[in-house]
């Protein structure tokens, strides 16, 4: 998944200086969700299961800036 959403950054012209930046870490504290990811400067927490997934992330939040509601973990909500 983290190619995956490398690459559709990169073909989506989202990547770069002041843009989306797919970089990859370990569990970042939260291996019990599985797969997750963070979107900085928000503070967004998502978990995905699949390409799907990840293609609504990117078209919901990195291209129109609606966060995915039904991908944020509940337990990073305020």
């Amino acid at each position: 998944m983290f190619d995956y959403a490398k690459s559709e950054c990169k073909r989506l012209n989202l990547n770069g200086v002041g843009k989306v930046r797919v970089n990859r870490a370990g569990c970042l504290d939260r291996c019990d969700f599985g797969p997750v990811m963070v979107v900085y400067p928000e503070g967004i927490w998502y978990q995905f299961v699949d390409k799907e997934d990840i293609d609504e992330i990117i078209q919901s939040h990195f291209l129109n800036g609606k966060p995915v509601t039904r991908l944020i973990l509940s337990d990073t909500l305020a």
